[in-house]
C-alpha cells in the first residue's frame, strides 16, 4: 500500500489496530484476550479486523479456519500521515503553529521543548 493512500481510521479501528501493532501477528481471539474489562463479542472485533483488511492496514494468513492477522501499514507510517493531516487541517501546514499551540495550551513547557530539541539534535 502506498503511504499516500493510508486512510483515516475510526476510533474503534484505531483501538484494534493498536493491539495488532503491539502483537505483530495475532488472531481475533488473542486481540480480545488483551482487552481490559468486559470482553466484546468475537463477531464485533472480527468485523473491525475485516474492515482494517479492506482498508489495507492488515492482511492475514489462514491456518485452516483460523486467521492470523498482521499489520501491513506500520504504526510510524500511520502516525506520520495522521500528524501531517492534523497539521494541514488545523495549523495551516505549519509545524511552528502546532508547537506554538502546544506551548500556549501548556501541553509543553519551555524546558521540555528545549529537552526535545536537544534530544532530536543528538539523534541526528
Amino acid at each position: 500500500m502506498s503511504k499516500q493512500q493510508v486512510d483515516k481510521l475510526t476510533k474503534a479501528e484505531e483501538d484494534i489496530m493498536q493491539y495488532i501493532w503491539d502483537m505483530g501477528r495475532c488472531t481475533v481471539s488473542e486481540i480480545i484476550d488483551q482487552m481490559p474489562g468486559e470482553k466484546p463479542p468475537h463477531s464485533s472485533i472480527s468485523s473491525i479486523v475485516r474492515i482494517l483488511e479492506k482498508k489495507g492496514f492488515v492482511d492475514h494468513k489462514a491456518y485452516g479456519r483460523t486467521y492470523e492477522y498482521f499489520p501491513i501499514v506500520t504504526k510510524d507510517e500511520y502516525t506520520k500521515k495522521s500528524l501531517g493531516k492534523l497539521i494541514n487541517d488545523y495549523f495551516e501546514g505549519s509545524v511552528t503553529s502546532l508547537v506554538s499551540f502546544l506551548v500556549k495550551e501548556k501541553e509543553v513547557d519551555k524546558e521540555e521543548l528545549e529537552r526535545i530539541l536537544k534530544q532530536s539534535n543528538h539523534n541526528n
